[in-house]
């Protein structure tokens, strides 16, 4: 698990903000060196959990209480996304860690997700507050969904002959049972970055190996080529959507396991769409952001 440290380079600014996310950071940290030296105590954890949930919420309230004495324009939807934390992530990482009896992978996957969200939120969100240059604001794309939708709807068609329906345009990170997952990122006019983060159930994927020329549908024979090979006609297909200006290749970084996709979801994605097939599940998250221009001498 790799530990985020706290330094000045995540201070906004503000003096009530940066001494709040400067301890929690030292909390998770508690909760991390708890884990590395071997705590087993469920009841030791559950106290530092419930510490840093009410010590999060605080946060959130006296965060929101200065962007609103600012009259901060961004404040709805910096609001919302605390909101989708504590109503939607953070119940789903305590439900992991108690149906895991606080095993002590459990908990290091929880301190490491909220460190990740942590870091991520505040270098983006936070620093958007103080108008601080560099940093990356995603834009809200729901009024987009319907075209979407129906964008991502005629890519699975193509590559796996198989109608979608769209289950929900809200997922909220479900287990979609054993699968195959995968991110990726393209750029576009106006120097904005669109990244893709894709999950497929082992059944459908299976019914375009199914389709391949050659390869045999064994799952202990399918190899990380024939993977990336069915992503890559996904991403191909699915950059239809917008102005491509820049292609990157699809590399095995790209690969995700279960957890990588998790915390990668973590990152608030705007875009969540949640597909049902008749032979299983597709999951279709978007996000966007205006890249830094670099400065020419």
């Amino acid at each position: 698990m790799e530990e985020i440290v706290w330094s000045d380079k995540f201070n906004i600014g503000v003096e009530v903000v940066d001494k709040a996310h400067a301890k929690l950071f030292r909390i998770v940290k508690k909760i991390i060196d708890m884990a590395k030296a071997g705590e087993t105590n469920p009841n030791t954890y559950k106290e530092g959990l419930k510490y840093l949930e009410a010590y999060t919420m605080t946060h959130f309230s006296e965060e929101e209480e200065y962007m609103r004495s600012i009259r901060y324009n961004g404040y709805t939807r910096h609001k919302r996304i605390h909101d989708n934390f504590r109503d939607k992530i953070l119940i789903s990482l305590k439900r992991d860690l108690e149906s895991s009896s606080y095993s002590q992978m459990a908990v290091q996957h929880f301190a490491g997700v909220m460190n990740n969200w942590l870091a991520e939120h505040i270098m983006g969100e936070d620093q958007a507050i103080v108008g601080k240059a560099g940093t990356r604001k995603n834009y809200d794309v729901s009024a987009q969904i319907p075209i979407i939708s129906k964008a991502v709807n005629r890519a699975v068609l193509d590559v796996f002959q198989a109608e979608a329906k769209l289950a929900s345009a809200n997922y909220k990170g479900q287990d979609i049972g054993k699968g195959f997952y995968a991110c990726h990122y393209f750029d576009t006019e106006g120097d904005v970055r669109v990244q893709f983060l894709l999950g497929l159930e082992e059944t459908l994927f299976f019914r375009s190996v199914e389709r391949m020329p050659g390869i045999q549908m064994q799952e202990e024979e399918l190899d990380e080529r024939t993977v990336m090979q069915i992503f890559d006609q996904l991403f191909q297909k699915l950059s239809k959507l917008f102005k491509i200006e820049t292609e990157y290749p699809l590399s095995k970084d790209s690969l995700l396991t279960r957890d990588g996709f998790r915390m990668e979801f973590m990152k608030n994605y705007p875009c969540n769409l949640l597909y049902t097939t008749k032979s299983g599940y597709f999951v279709f998250c978007c996000r966007s952001w205006r890249m830094r221009k670099l400065k020419t001498k």
